[in-house]
């Protein structure tokens, strides 16, 4: 038997031109998503952005994460829900430690839903610690969701599990 080998997704900067992809996703994965304008503003503002693209399906996920004084702040990760579960969560993640780590950043830092018992195992897999609790922070129905904020060292064995 002989099975073709599909290439696997490739990563490439975010550009206008994925918006419609990225918003079709942003919508299947939140309750809240993200609007085309605070995509815009941040590529706009030159924040790291990426894109997980597939050859047939197109884009698949991506991430946009803010470089700050010695730190990089992950903004929005996301694996389309149908592509979820087969390690591009990761994969996006690992770029995100790489782009620091390649602008000799020393921190990683994160929000996630407290209620998001998924995300936050990946990251803590991923060697995040639980540092601390910003209240009410994301919307919810009919409320306000506290968000875990997550670090990870970027210096001195910090992403070991990662890259």
């Amino acid at each position: 038997m002989n099975a073709l080998l599909q290439p696997p997704p490739w990563r490439r900067a975010m550009a206008l031109h994925d918006l419609d992809a990225v918003l079709a996703i942003e919508v299947r994965a939140y309750g809240w998503p993200w609007s085309r304008g605070n995509f815009i503003d941040t590529l706009a503002a030159g924040h790291v952005a990426e894109v997980l693209e597939d050859r047939e399906a197109g884009v698949i996920g991506y991430f946009v994460a803010m470089t700050g004084v010695g730190e990089l702040h992950l903004l929005n990760v996301t694996v389309a829900p149908e592509w979820q579960g087969q390690g591009h969560g990761s994969a996006l993640l690992e770029a995100a430690v790489a782009h620091g780590l390649e602008r000799g950043l020393a921190e990683l830092w994160l929000e996630v839903r407290e209620s998001n018992h998924h995300a936050r195992a990946l990251y803590a897999r991923r060697g995040f610690a639980e540092v601390g609790l910003r209240r009410g922070y994301y919307p919810a129905a009919g409320r306000r969701e506290d968000a875990v904020v997550m670090r990870l060292a970027l210096t001195e064995g910090g992403p070991h599990a990662l890259v």
